[in-house]
């Protein structure tokens, strides 16, 4: 076979790949990443957002989204792969098991996969709770947070005063314990729920990123804007379904 047609044949495959991806964006389809706890994963890859990059505007911009989706999440999957291929033996686990048993890795590569694991995790969720149109939460949605928050208002004050309090980087995650009773905590950096080491651990339904590359080129250092305008483009769908899997 011909160099040209391989390239051709690769360059499709990726190109049909990134398609498929979108198109179940697009249906609602989305793909719940915490359910996948078995098996490995391979080397790492960008997955693809479902929705162009200024289809957020006005609330988040084209260029933060390109630098955000582009640079800095690609930076934690080459970086996380780079970790992988010091331990090959860690490409049977799920990128779940591994979030799930850090204390128990390697010491040689558990912060990277920490933090460059918790980056590509966090960010991968981020891109399917958030995209364009006006989505609702689901009635059993609606009920969970009525009874565990007191109302929708009550629910998104307590979010945004949490995510408020995160000093400096991290995270702010609507989450879910065994019994479905849902919680609003918060990480630092690139923790997530999922990790051993957390103080609060939990199914995540919602997850916020309050990093200032999320947001600076836009808001600059007025957060609080930035959590308003996080309500505008909340995929109530996918959080819907995370929460009713």
């Amino acid at each position: 076979m011909s160099s040209n047609r391989r390239n051709f044949i690769k360059t499709g495959g990726l190109v049909l790949t990134g398609i498929v991806a979108g198109a179940h964006m697009v249906s609602g389809f989305v793909p719940t990443h915490s359910a996948i706890i078995a098996g490995g994963e391979g080397d790492y890859t960008l997955p693809a957002l479902g929705y162009a990059y200024d289809a957020l505007e006005p609330h988040i911009d084209a260029r933060t989204m390109e630098i955000h989706h582009t640079k800095h999440h690609q930076a934690y999957i080459s970086k996380l792969n780079a970790a992988i291929a010091k331990e090959p033996e860690l490409k049977t686990k799920s990128l779940d098991q591994l979030l799930a048993s850090l204390k128990t890795l390697p010491e040689s590569v558990r912060n990277d996969i920490r933090n460059h694991g918790g980056g590509h995790w966090n960010h991968r969720f981020f891109w399917t709770v958030i995209g364009p149109g006006n989505t609702m939460p689901s009635e059993k949605l609606m009920a969970g947070i009525i009874n565990d928050f007191g109302s929708m208002e009550a629910f998104k004050e307590q979010f945004e005063k949490k995510s408020m309090s995160v000093f400096g980087s991290g995270w702010c995650w609507l989450i879910a314990d065994a019994k479905g009773k849902l919680m609003i905590s918060t990480t630092s950096n690139q923790d997530n729920p999922l990790m051993d080491i957390v103080e609060t651990k939990g199914k995540p339904i919602l997850a916020l990123d309050v990093w200032e590359h999320a947001y600076y080129l836009n808001y600059q250092n007025k957060r609080a804007d930035y959590l308003k305008a996080f309500w505008h483009i909340v995929n109530w769908q996918s959080v819907n379904e995370k929460f009713e899997s």
